[in-house]
């Protein structure tokens, strides 16, 4: 370590980095192990947070946040068995199932985020993975909203071969597709699909030129060696994703997960800092659980490097902080919509 400055080597790390010209080459470039994770995790929060902080204002504007708002377009019914998900239809949460939203509820949600400052609409879909006839409407509310000058992203599930390409053809910018944790701590979440259809569904959305988001969620009990290996399995992607939702569990009784004991926050805080660390030319979102969280952990969360949330009061099924108190809080704290 650097006297004084708190930043790790790659050496020390245990990761193999390489430099080249081309950005594609840098985000391909570092392989990181877990226990390379793990390490990072562990420093002092004062020396991880300054590490995280210089590596974000090497590549991002220091003080812009992009703003992005989620409507779940089709609710409820999914045959998964997501043990923190209340759209589940297996269990007992109180959603109702909503069929496909028409394009012009769609429009009307999409022009009302854009007057509130939101450049990038994504839409939400509960299925285990989208039939053609849903690729067909999904399509033509990615068109509609694409009409709009936005950027356009949507997350319906596995895509069977041929789907991303189709969608990228509607003029989709992002596919959102999260790993939710580790491979290790994935069967204790997950059991109707497995990790390896999460990784061909984004080799599927790559193969069409469709930016990845992809994350994960932290406080489902997991362990600090899990949320390293999350961070892993993201940062080591051939390249890392462009969008890195990083979420905390919002429990929801019903769920198998409610009652989970609640992750310390300033552990939340560490976990978007190693990501923005291994992954620093790309977007880490500050997402889900953050009407949880006081003001002063996201001030935190975005000094270690978050630079992008979800704007609205709403994430699919479960409360978002109102767009005014989002405002209100990027001017207290001197921040700026990208």
């Amino acid at each position: 370590m650097e006297s004084g400055t708190g930043l790790i080597s790659e050496k020390q790390c245990g990761c193999a980095q390489t430099h080249s010209d081309s950005t594609a080459q840098q985000k391909s470039a570092a392989r990181w192990s877990v226990a390379a994770i793990e390490t990072l995790l562990g420093l002092p929060f004062n020396d991880l947070i300054f590490q995280a902080q210089t590596i974000h204002r090497q590549y991002h504007d220091a003080n812009g946040v992009q703003l992005s708002t989620l409507l779940s377009v089709k609710t409820g019914g999914c045959s998964e068995d997501c043990a923190y998900c209340p759209q589940a239809a297996r269990y007992h949460t109180g959603v109702e199932n909503q069929a496909l939203l028409s394009r012009e509820e769609v429009v009307a949600a999409a022009t009302k985020a854009k007057e509130n400052g939101a450049t990038r609409f994504c839409m939400g879909a509960a299925w285990r993975g989208p039939k053609q006839r849903d690729i067909e409407q999904m399509t033509e509310l990615i068109s509609a909203v694409k009409d709009l000058g936005m950027e356009t992203c949507a997350t319906l599930g596995i895509l069977k071969p041929g789907q991303a390409a189709q969608l990228k053809q509607a003029g989709l910018d992002y596919y959102n597709h999260n790993l939710d944790t580790s491979p290790e701590f994935y069967g204790e979440i997950i059991t109707t699909r497995d990790y390896q259809d999460r990784l061909d569904t984004l080799e599927e959305v790559r193969g069409a030129n469709i930016n990845v988001c992809c994350g994960g969620i932290v406080g489902m009990g997991e362990s600090r060696t899990a949320r390293a290996g999350l961070i892993a399995q993201l940062a080591n992607l051939d390249p890392y994703p462009e969008s890195v939702p990083i979420n905390y569990l919002v429990q929801v009784e019903g769920t198998p997960l409610y009652g989970t004991p609640e992750l310390d926050p300033l552990e939340f805080v560490r976990t978007i800092a190693a990501a923005r660390i291994t992954m620093p030319e790309a977007k880490v979102r500050l997402s889900a659980g953050r009407r949880q969280m006081s003001e002063a952990i996201q001030a935190l969360c975005f000094l270690a490097g978050a630079n992008s949330i979800f704007y609205g009061d709403k994430l699919l099924t479960t409360g978002n902080p109102d767009a005014e108190q989002d405002m209100a809080l990027l001017e207290k704290l001197g921040l700026h919509p990208l």
